[in-house]
């Protein structure tokens, strides 16, 4: 068993340069299968997420190579299989990503219900109603959904909310529909943008991404290209929060200071200092951060994703701060962990209730999910003691080698075997 130990109290600065989003890369390389052909994805980072991924496209006959260190080449042109493997859907919920591409190029696809993070309810149900309306006929069966239809056809969609998924998987359907489709409520996530663009890079017709009505005009084939992903906006924010709660000075290179306005705003509002300057963006805080509320919201309101790092940073601010999670109703797994490290936190329902505390201090916890692990990361660093995080199968989903990236900004970590 793996786990991380934290020697805390050392403030995380310097500088540094963020990788590619780990939820622009997944729906990106999904989406490659729609290419009978060749493409090539810059900047894709290197965690679990992306090697089940690709361990799956080879596995429906997909030749895969990674050129480097950070690009991959994926053929698609010798897909032999639509059956998502079971055992490798129910590692990462985002396998689900294939259910469109899959059945826009071959008509058919089969998949069992994914797994992933158990962060609250995240229902497939807007995947599946959406498909139905493009046409797809859905068996459900012993755990195991099967999609077919002869020809998917461009249909007015609305959603009942704006789910990421649902969006990217309706989008990529869509691309190889017969006629227009329309999606009402749609997600404006940054990585739905950034599907559109490397869609539309292989000759996909595609408006509005990034707006709530987005507009697809079907076409009959896809062609290959190399497409660079976005930056991770939430490995960003992490950092930023890490440096802030250890009080030291981060700069950031390559960032988008326009996915993180939510984030940037309340790091403002607890009197840490900001910096930007196009894509570089950096953070100071030589003094005890101030208590804020915030409540999470889908892009562009505070990140989700985001919401246990923060609450890290607040169990030491001055006075009482209030977060109202309104995106994943458990999403609060992470607070019985901080608790243990000396965190001053209620909850009721959706609701959390952080009251600032002189210090944290060093304790064996154990990360649930993979931004829940995040926040513990963060309550380490900045804890008196040492801290010993187990669950890092969790953490590593979504973080590139975070010990290593963490230990060159001034972090005393390792990972050790136990």
């Amino acid at each position: 068993m793996e786990l991380l130990r934290i020697e805390g109290g050392m403030p995380i600065s310097g500088e540094t340069r963020v990788y590619g989003a780990k939820n622009a890369a997944l729906p990106i390389l999904a989406a490659t299968v729609m290419v009978a052909g060749t493409s090539v994805i810059e900047d894709v980072p290197d965690l679990e997420d992306v090697r089940v991924m690709l361990q799956i496209l080879e596995q429906l006959g997909a030749r895969v190579r990674w050129q480097g260190v950070t690009s991959v080449e994926v053929d698609a042109s010798s897909i032999h299989s639509t059956n998502v493997p079971a055992d490798l859907m129910q590692r990462m919920r985002s396998s689900i990503f294939l259910m469109g591409p899959l059945l826009a190029r071959f008509g058919d696809v089969t998949l069992s219900k994914p797994g992933g993070c158990v962060i609250g309810q995240r229902p497939i149900d807007f995947h599946l109603r959406g498909m139905r309306q493009l046409g797809a006929k859905i068996d459900e069966q012993h755990g195991y959904i099967r999609c077919s239809a002869r020809r998917l056809i461009g249909s007015s969609i609305t959603l009942d909310f704006p789910s990421v998924g649902a969006t990217e998987n309706l989008m990529m359907a869509a691309s190889l529909a017969d006629g227009v489709t329309v999606i009402e409520n749609a997600a404006r996530e940054p990585e739905v943008e950034d599907l559109a663009q490397f869609l539309q890079a292989t000759g996909a017709s595609i408006e509005g991404a990034g707006t709530d009505t987005v507009i697809v005009h079907g076409c009959s084939h896809l062609h290959g290209t190399e497409y660079r992903i976005i930056p991770d906006r939430i490995v960003t924010g992490t950092l930023m929060l890490a440096a802030a709660a250890t009080r030291g000075e981060l700069t950031v290179h390559g960032a988008r200071v326009d996915h993180l306005g939510a984030v940037l705003q309340k790091l403002r509002d607890t009197g840490v200092r900001v910096q930007v300057d196009r894509d570089i963006i950096t953070v100071k805080c030589d003094e005890t951060p101030s208590a804020v509320d915030f409540r999470t919201a889908p892009f562009p309101g505070f990140p989700t994703d985001l919401q246990a790092p923060f609450m890290a940073l607040l169990t030491t601010a001055k006075g009482t701060s209030v977060i109202h999670e309104s995106v994943f109703e458990a999403r609060f797994k992470h607070v019985d962990e901080l608790q243990r490290m000396g965190a001053d936190v209620n909850v009721d329902l959706r609701t959390a209730v952080v009251r600032g505390v002189p210090m944290l201090s060093g304790a064996r916890v154990t990360a649930s999910d993979l931004r829940g692990g995040a926040a513990l990361l963060v309550a380490g660093l900045m804890a008196d003691g040492t801290t010993e995080v187990d669950g890092v199968k969790h953490i590593d989903r979504g973080y590139q080698a975070i010990e290593a990236h963490l230990s060159r900004l001034g972090a005393r970590i390792e990972r050790v075997t136990v």
